[in-house]
């Protein structure tokens, strides 16, 4: 008798199982809607010209390019001036981060690239006054050149805008 009871038992749970799968195969499957991605053009002839885009957002994150201290011809600007060229790509950042409807508090990862890290690292205080909640993940790497030799920072953003 407890031999079938034991039986009844494990075919019951056998039974379950069975059910569970099959009304899950039964759900009428999820629909995915593929990301568009969006991108956007800080400057767009300079962009072209060197062949990338400045930023793309794909669903909610944002990837932006590596801004560098440069006017909308591609000049190098604040040449020999790091503290200078860093402030002027937090600036190109922020009307990156702007046309997107983000701020500064939803990046998530900055990379620092500088041909000069001594001296990032005398004005690196500078990102207190960017990011005031918290600071992203990310890196800072001294290298020993940039796309131009004027160039002594260039920044990049990983971006999660929340819905």
């Amino acid at each position: 008798m407890k031999l079938l009871i034991n039986t009844i038992q494990k075919a019951g749970i056998f039974l379950l199982i069975l059910l569970v799968i099959f009304a899950m195969g039964c759900q009428k499957p999820q629909e995915v809607k593929p990301e568009t991605p969006e991108y956007f053009y800080l400057r767009p002839e300079v962009e072209k010209a060197y062949g990338y885009t400045h930023a793309v957002k794909i669903g909610n994150d944002i990837k932006i390019s590596g801004a560098v201290s440069m006017d909308d011809a591609g000049n190098p600007t604040a040449v020999g001036d790091l503290a200078q060229q860093m402030k002027n790509c937090y600036s190109d950042l922020d009307k990156v981060l702007k046309h997107y409807g983000c701020t500064f508090d939803d990046v998530v990862v900055e990379n620092v690239f500088t041909t000069n890290m001594p001296e990032f690292l005398n004005q690196a205080a500078y990102r207190n006054t960017i990011y005031t909640k918290q600071f992203p993940t990310g890196s800072w790497l001294g290298v020993k050149e940039l796309a131009l030799p004027e160039f002594m920072i260039e920044i990049e953003l990983e971006v999660h805008k929340a819905d």
